[in-house]
């Protein structure tokens, strides 16, 4: 073996200061050294677009934490990683143990006298848990030399002896007690050592070199291990003291067999006991324990083995202990005999629930590679079920993917018989390389850590990094592919760099190969290199380094050891001129290529920076050579982002980050980026941020610093984008990138002005920011653009006005430029028809009133949009700043915004009304604020030609008044009341006006005004025959007779006549229409017919002449008489009615006057006895005590319910005695007091008189209505006095 050569020659050790100088080499990606002239068959252009296709994986060398590791020239030869260990062993013989991700040395120790060939760990260390200090190691007591003891053994115990000489540190940290690790070694030893207690350690010697050793999964209890070497044999031994050191009894005698169960079972020295479980097929080179224990997978020189262990059997199947269930022949090549010693099997079992969470790491070649989640990945490498395992073998250059099932009861020709188990081969391909390594990245994409040697002749043939290449896939039973060696002489050739490939196993093709170029890779074969992979932690216990994008960004000591330099690398970073290797050094002594310069660089970072990118989260691939130990993680975002700006892709980096901000937080992100340091900017806090506690204060600046750096980061790599456009002259798409990427950056000046300056104002003109910034763009920039346009495209400068704000620009510049624009003779201004033919002239005048309106003149802006005749504009700006009088000299103009000359010679008046009905109206309610005098509206009408309408129209509106609804229906009444008064000052004019155009209103206001002429209204009337008015007019000024006359004459209307003579109520008005009449029979039946009641009847019909013959006049007669029937017939209704309602008055009168009075009367015990003398008068007293309700009101006695005496009570609810109510005067005469006698029911006389007499009884009634006469006597005296 190439290791075996460079430990025995002492020439290719190295000292410690070249060592050092290995470790801080560089690594060259996608190049191999010293293969430069091998790559001639290779095409540019493919090498161009293999370097456009990023990377999956990043990588950062750890050989410089790795402490002493390589002193005194040793090297890695066996290496292992689980949980949060790694161990390492040497060539010398040394076991070094590291803490992950520290990467501390917690142990080394020197277990053996040659180099290392195996490591195994039992049980797997949980990851991240809490270590703790282990003492020091001491020499152990030495072995006690056995009599019979073989010179082997001798040196067994001589390197037992030696095993605590350790070069442990104090207060190390270390795991638990449980875990050990076993080490086997060319010198036929076995080490089985516990991590926590240098004490507890047992070397056993196998006698022949041992290439594979593996710890059962229950070491802890069951104490045995599986190992295997040169010898052929398959040994599965159990016990040995801690401690000690012993020889292996496997094909020994009886005595020795007795002795190792006796120790087994504590009975004997406890030396052990070792079991064949296989022999007889050649040197075992592997042994590795399902994740589940249940299995064990061995390969030697015949093929790959499968058994079932000894471990979670069930009692049932005792029986399959150690029992093979499956083999695998070797792959069967001519000269495959020669090599297989030196093709060391490569064998790993899968975690697929740890494995199923995984993806392909983030790319954007555009490439379908599977991400290992499409359909028939999971249908084939889906989540474990019903006990399955998978194994992952390579050997030589065929990789096997192998399902083992898990027994039970026997299906089909087996049924009733119970199996150890099955194994099925799933996938198997054939790869052009040496396999030194296999794992799944993903659960459908395979990785290989390949060795690749130079062809015959030295013209070896290296595949690009970046390449695709189908692998030959064929079944178990398809023929191989001969890739051994020619016959012949053999000459040894330089090997290449590794290469690590990732393939998808759905397509069998290769996604990626990234050739890691390490020190010293000429003289290294194939058992050199070593793969271990740490997957994801299932349930990550939260750490420093798992914090969100904020958290991440928060400025600690964590930050700033992690994020000092560059971790990690990838295929699109430039090397910075610090780390590149020194041009004299030797591409053999470096590891570094000739043409590395042209390709990606893996740089060496701090120790720190290490410890970083192993604590990193997700899966993580340790490689370990015998110079270098290299980890590879999966490239994130951040890798990405800064990948694509390396390839100048300036918009996906841009658009990456915008939808990823949380890049900037990574600890991968390059800090040493485009973007600047944030500068503070000083401002006054919001009362929140003032009462806001500390904590508030911090997480709020947090947050703000972190946006803030994003953002710059984005207008840094916008402004690349940017650039880049411009230098290839694609101004549009550079306009349309700087408003994405610029926003509202003060950044905007410079490239504004390089637009500017190209005459490229037309493409950056719809981007550019169009609010004020901090600090603002310079008003230039906007009035250059619009200098442009005012020159140029006059559409779209009406456009830009209409969009920006005032504000960005110095307003009179623009209006000064619009006005010498028009001043300066190319445009013309032309009249109204012609100004469709000449649509500049509309827009910069258009243009101009705008800016008149933003400087705050909106009188020019009025002047402009009247020459426009935009009325639309024009009222409103005359209504939204009472701007009417500042037009009050051209009225008619205003009327005619929205007329034309045309319509205002054809249009009818109801068009003509309702286009100047908004200019009217607002003429009114100006004549009513008194801004805008109706003289001065009527006499520019009368002035003007054809207005004569347009002023009826204005009069109209002043004499109704404001309009109350849309429809005009409705007017107040109070402005048509001041409006009437304003319109009386042109009564003559109204009138006619009125009488042209709206006869009603004549008539209306013929009855409302006086302020018109009678003589211009009777001229004006009769000139157009309105007899109703005239009729009006003459019966106004009494010439009552003319107007009746006139309505007989020129209507010939009986009905108006006869309406006009009740109206005036003139007997003789009616006796001049009755001589009239006379000799008209039409009128003498009309008169009957329609007088009605107006006069008497008997007369008309006495002054008909006798013998005249009047058509219709039994008709008439009839009429008349119905309708004095009807009279009498009202007259005797409305009489019943009366009847009907004094009848039901009557009755309502009497049922009050017989209501009776409530009142409470109390027992005859309850009675107080009656003073003879009333305790006050009614009238006596001002301020008498309250009456309780049921008691005399004058006595104060309560009512008994056999009261003698009778009680007179009012509606008002007083009550009183009889006999009180007749002495309540004080001055009774002596008519007084027989009317008290009279009333008196407890006088002798009262009954005696009241019961024989009717007269007696009548005296009685009248005295007391007498007496009663004026109502209630209290009530009476309460309104006298006013006492409540």
């Amino acid at each position: 073996m190439a290791s075996e050569a460079d430990d025995d020659d002492p020439q290719d050790r190295e000292t410690d200061g070249a060592a050092e100088s290995r470790a801080e080499g560089a690594i060259a990606l996608g190049d191999r050294s010293g293969e430069q002239d091998t790559r001639d068959d290779v095409d540019e252009d493919d090498e161009d677009d293999e370097d456009d296709e990023e990377p999956r994986l990043k990588y950062a060398r750890l050989t410089s934490s790795l402490g002493g590791l390589y002193r005194n020239g040793d090297a890695t030869s066996a290496f292992v990683v689980s949980g949060d260990i790694m161990v390492i062993g040497t060539h010398n013989g040394n076991i070094h143990v590291l803490a992950l991700p520290s990467l501390q040395s917690i142990r080394v120790y020197h277990a053996h006298s040659a180099s290392v060939t195996a490591l195994s760990i039992a049980p797997v260390p949980t990851a991240r848990s809490n270590l703790r200090s282990a003492p020091v190691g001491k020499p152990g007591p030495k072995a006690q030399d056995s009599p019979g003891a073989t010179s082997s053994e001798a040196s067994t115990s001589s390197a037992a002896n030696t095993f605590p000489q350790q070069h442990q540190k104090k207060g190390a940290p270390t795991s638990t007690n449980a875990v050990h690790i076993a080490s086997s070694s060319l010198d036929g030893n076995v080490c089985v050592a516990a991590l926590a207690d240098a004490k507890d350690v047992h070397l056993r010697n196998f006698s022949r070199p041992v290439q594979a050793v593996a710890l059962s999964p229950d070491f802890q209890n069951d104490r045995s291990y599986l190992s295997g070497g040169l010898a052929g044999r398959l040994l599965f031994t159990v016990g040995g003291r801690p401690g000690t050191s012993s020889t292996s009894n496997a094909g020994a005698g009886a005595a020795a067999s007795a002795s190792g169960w006796l120790g087994v079972i504590g009975l004997g020295s406890n030396t052990g006991k070792d079991t064949v479980l296989h022999s007889g097929e050649g040197a075992i080179s592997t042994i590795k324990w399902s994740k589940s224990g249940k299995y064990v997978l061995w390969i030697n020189e015949q093929g790959i083995k499968i058994m079932r262990s000894n471990l979670h059997l069930e009692s049932a199947d005792t029986e399959f202990a150690w029992k093979r269930i499956s083999h695998v022949d070797h792959p069967n090549r001519p000269g495959w005999d020669e090599m297989s010693a030196v093709w060391k099997g490569r064998a790993e079992w899968i975690d697929d629930e740890s494995l199923s969470s995984e993806r392909l790491p983030y790319t954007v070649s555009g490439n379908s590679a599977n991400d290992g989640t499409t359909s028939s990945a999971k249908e084939r490498h889906g989540s474990k079920s019903g006990g399955m395992e998978r194994v992952i073998v390579g050997w030589g250059g065929t990789v096997w993917v192998i399902c083992v099932h898990p027994g039970g009861p026997g299906k089909g020709k087996e049924v009733g018989e119970r199996t150890a188990g099955r194994a099925e081969i799933t996938k198997l391909l054939h790869t052009d390389c040496v396999i030194s390594g296999v794992t799944l990245l993903t659960p459908s994409v395979l990785m290989l850590l390949a060795y690749v040697t130079s062809d015959e002749g030295g013209n070896g043939h290296a595949l690009s990094p970046t390449r695709k290449k189908t692998i030959h896939m064929e079944n178990a039973k398809s023929p191989a592919v001969d890739q051994s060696p020619k016959r012949g002489i053999q000459h040894r050739h330089d090997a290449l760099p590794p290469e690590l490939r990732l393939i998808d196993l759905d397509t069998s093709e290769e996604i990626s190969v990234d050739n890691l170029s390490v020190n010293r890779f000429e003289t290294l074969s194939a058992t050199d290199y070593h793969l271990g992979v740490l997957p994801s932690e299932r349930n990550p216990a939260p750490t420093t380094t798992s914090r969100g994008a904020l958290e991440a960004f928060g400025g600690s000591l964590w930050n700033a050891s992690v994020n000092a330099t560059k971790i990690f690398s990838s295929a699109a970073i430039l090397r910075n001129g610090d780390q590149k290797p020194d041009s004299t050094q030797s591409a053999g002594s470096t590891g570094v290529s000739a043409a590395a310069d042209k390709g990606p660089t893996m740089q060496t970072p701090t120790r720190a920076a290490a410890q970083s990118a192993a604590a990193s989260a997700g899966l993580k691939i340790y490689i370990h050579s015998p110079y270098d130990c290299v980890l590879a993680v999966k490239r994130d975002l951040a890798d990405h982002l800064e990948w694509l700006k390396e390839k100048e892709k300036f918009e996906e980096a841009w658009t990456l980050l915008s939808n990823h901000p949380e890049i900037v937080g990574s600890p991968s992100y390059q800090r040493t980026s485009t973007s600047s340091p944030a500068t503070p900017v000083k401002r006054r806090p919001s009362i929140d941020e003032f009462f806001a506690d500390d904590v508030s204060k911090s997480s709020d600046s947090e947050k703000q610093t972190f946006y803030s750096i994003v953002e710059k980061e984005k207008r840094a790599i916008g402004e690349r984008w940017l650039r880049q456009l411009l230098d290839a002259h694609r101004w549009e798409e550079a306009g349309m990138v700087a408003g994405k990427v610029l926003g509202e950056s003060s950044r905007w000046e410079s490239w504004a002005w390089e637009f500017i300056q190209a005459r490229k104002i037309r493409e950056i003109t719809p981007y550019i920011p169009t609010v004020q910034l901090r600090p603002p763009l310079p008003s230039l920039i906007y009035e250059v653009i619009l200098g442009y346009y005012i020159s140029n495209d006059r559409v779209k400068l009406g456009e830009l006005l209409d969009y920006w704000p005032s504000d960005l620009f110095d307003i009179h510049s623009v209006i000064g430029a619009l006005e010498a624009k028009l001043k300066s003779g190319e445009i013309r201004e032309h009249i109204m028809q012609d100004r469709d033919r000449d649509g500049d002239w509309q827009i910069l005048t258009s243009a101009l009133a705008k800016l008149y309106l933003a400087d705050g003149r909106p009188r020019d802006a009025l002047r402009s949009y009247i020459k426009l005749q935009d009325a639309d504009s024009a009222l409103a700006l005359i209504k939204e700043y009472h701007l009417l009088h500042a037009v009050s000299d051209d009225i008619p103009g205003l009327i005619l915004l929205r007329i034309s000359e045309d319509q205002l010679r054809r249009a009818p008046a109801a068009e003509l009304e309702h286009a100047s009905t908004e200019v009217i109206d607002m003429l009114v309610d100006e004549a009513y604020r008194g801004s805008v005098r109706p003289q001065i509206v009527v006499e520019q009408l009368q002035e003007r030609d054809g207005f004569l309408l347009f002023l009826f129209f204005y009069l109209r509106a002043l004499w109704r008044g404001s309009k109350v609804d849309e429809s005009r229906t409705h007017f107040d009444s109070r402005t048509s009341q001041e409006g009437q008064s304003l319109v009386e000052e042109f009564g003559d004019l109204a009138v006619e006006l009125f009488a042209e155009y709206d006869r009603p209103l004549l008539m209306d206001m013929l009855k409302t005004s006086e302020s018109y002429t009678f003589a211009k209204a009777s001229e004006v009337c009769e000139k157009r025959s309105y007899i109703p008015e005239l009729v009006y007019l003459l019966s106004k000024t009494g010439q009552t007779r003319d107007a009746l006359f006139l309505i007989i004459d020129r209507l010939g209307s009986v009905p108006e006549a006869i309406a006009f003579a009740k109206s005036q109520d003139d007997p003789d008005l009616w006796n001049d229409l009755l001589d009239y009449s006379m000799d008209k029979p039409r009128f003498i039946r009309g008169l009957l017919e329609e007088v009605g009641t107006a006069i008497d009847p008997i007369t008309l019909v006495r002054r008909i002449p006798e013998g005249l013959e009047i058509e219709g006049l039994r008709e008439g007669l009839s009429r008349m008489i119905k309708e004095y029937e009807i009279q009498a017939s009202i007259s005797e209704g409305v009489a019943r009615v009366l009847r009907g309602e004094v009848a039901l008055g009557m009755d309502t009168l009497r049922s009050g006057q017989r209501k009776g009075i409530k009142f409470e009367v109390l027992g005859s015990h309850d009675r107080e006895p009656r003073s003879q003398k009333p305790n006050g008068s009614i009238k006596g007293d001002k301020r008498r005590p309250q009456i309780r309700p049921g008691a005399c009101d004058v006595c104060r006695q309560a009512f008994a319910r056999n009261e003698r005496d009778s009680l007179v009570g009012f509606a008002c609810g007083h009550v009183f005695h009889l006999h009180c109510i007749g002495q309540d005067d004080d001055g009774l005469d002596d008519h007084g007091d027989q009317v008290a006698t009279a009333i008196d029911p407890s006088s002798p006389d009262f009954h005696s008189s009241t019961s024989r007499s009717v007269s007696s009884k009548v005296t009685h009634a009248r005295l007391i209505r007498e007496k009663v006469a004026g109502g209630c006597p209290a009530c009476v005296h309460k309104r006298e006095t006013g006492i409540s």
